[in-house]
């Protein structure tokens, strides 16, 4: 099959960026599919690390095709911004293809996501990273939405913008909010439009005559499986389709095109933002993985939360998204612990789950049932295959394997990108 697609199974920041890029050595071109500049996905090359938002991974591969797809939610400022910053760095822009029917993001849908989120009481508040992202895919759903062609069209794409701004200065004003300066917006909206006019096109013709050439094709998710709109822990979730099948809808590839599905898998678990966590751990163990693993949001800042590796979670996540090869990653962020625990069931009001719920209350009442595993007390940030790590190391990663019932594929030990190997 030509197209592969690689997905995060926890609640994101499971390393996915720098999996793709390491995954891109032999591929042809590289789309996201869904989401927005609500993700962040880092990649350090050399003393080098880059953060990106909107781009593909696949743009610090020379004459690798990167596409932001139709399923992707687009803040024009923010990607003319990323792109020429990228530029200024000596990347080829040219790679990057921008879908038409990509849904816009602006200003007023930004303010609208700090404001409905600021009215939400405490305990109800989801954690938006107030990107705009949910009020955009709700105008999409509503179809009131603005998509990226309008961008070669600044006449049509004014009248839309203004129209759109005036209906949402409206709740702004009568909310006590200031309202947006029209003039202004459109000026800073103008100009990224200008520049993101050339790189707009049919994107479903691109990808699906690549994969009639035969090439290879990669599909980049972001946030992740927990976080999906349907199967994630919702309310707390994003506002797109996080798992697998979403890269047909959102790249506009046919099922019968996709063929290895990766999924990545921190070696405990973290979250951002709010919603259950049931391996949570809220005390030294918690902070330590916090700063051994550098745990603050690449797009936000933000502390994440840290607890133990949940495999009914991940087993689920590897259910639903058909992951065929599992890439672990911070498996070094462990090195130092004489014990680790994972864990392999819940229990739920005094009675053992070992499937993972879809009643949100019910996860979040939920107590992990851990077994405990003896830890390596040594270093695996230079292993350069599965033999060069510790036997327990070896042992924890089989049993992991085991547990969420998907074969290892890629281990990574630290965040360079020789710092990760295939499991031949």
């Amino acid at each position: 099959m030509a197209v592969d697609v690689l997905v995060g199974t926890q609640w994101g920041d499971e390393g996915k960026g720098k999996l793709i890029d390491v995954l891109t050595r032999d591929v042809d071109m590289v789309v996201r599919f869904q989401g927005g500049n609500n993700a962040g996905h880092t990649v350090e090359i050399g003393d080098n690390k880059y953060v990106l938002h909107l781009i593909p991974s696949g743009i610090f591969r020379k004459g690798v095709d990167c596409i932001i797809g139709n399923g992707v939610v687009v803040d024009p400022i923010g990607l003319m911004g990323e792109m020429t910053a990228l530029a200024e760095q000596g990347f080829d822009m040219s790679q990057i293809q921008l879908s038409s029917n990509a849904h816009l993001v602006f200003a007023y849908h930004k303010e609208f996501d700090a404001f409905s989120e600021s009215r939400l009481a405490e305990g109800k508040k989801i954690g938006t990273t107030k990107r705009g992202i949910g009020p955009t895919y709700a105008d999409k759903a509503y179809r009131s939405g603005i998509r990226a062609g309008e961008l070669c069209d600044l006449e049509s794409l004014e009248e839309m913008f203004r129209t759109q701004l005036a209906k949402y200065n409206e709740i702004f004003t009568a909310a006590g909010m200031d309202a947006l300066d029209p003039d202004e917006k459109w000026l800073e909206l103008e100009k990224a439009a200008k520049y993101l006019a050339p790189f707009v096109t049919d994107t479903v013709q691109s990808v699906n005559s690549a994969i009639k050439a035969g090439k290879k094709i990669l599909c980049e998710g972001a946030q992740a499986t927990l976080l999906d709109i349907d199967h994630g822990t919702y309310p707390f979730v994003t506002s797109s389709s996080t798992v697998s099948g979403g890269a047909c809808s959102g790249a506009g590839i046919a099922p019968r095109n996709i063929g290895t599905v990766w999924g990545v898998m921190k070696a405990y678990c973290t979250r951002v933002g709010e919603g259950p966590f049931p391996t949570e751990l809220n005390d030294a163990m918690g902070e330590m993985l916090r700063k051994d693993g550098g745990e603050y949001g690449a797009t936000t800042g933000r502390p994440r939360r840290c607890g133990w590796l949940d495999t009914v979670a991940g087993a689920f996540a590897c259910m639903i998204n058909g992951v065929d090869k599992l890439a672990v990653t911070k498996l070094d962020v462990l090195d130092g612990l004489d014990e680790i625990k994972l864990c392999v069931a819940y229990e739920i009001d005094g009675k053992r789950h070992d499937l993972y719920p879809s009643n949100t209350k019910l996860l979040a009442k939920a107590k992990p049932v851990y077994e405990t595993m003896p830890g390596w007390k040594c270093s695996t940030s230079n292993a350069k295959s599965l033999d060069d790590l510790p036997e327990n190391a070896r042992k924890y990663l089989a049993r992991v394997s085991e547990l969420v019932n998907a074969e290892i594929g890629v281990v990574s030990v630290g965040p360079r990108r020789d710092q990760t190997f295939e499991v031949k």
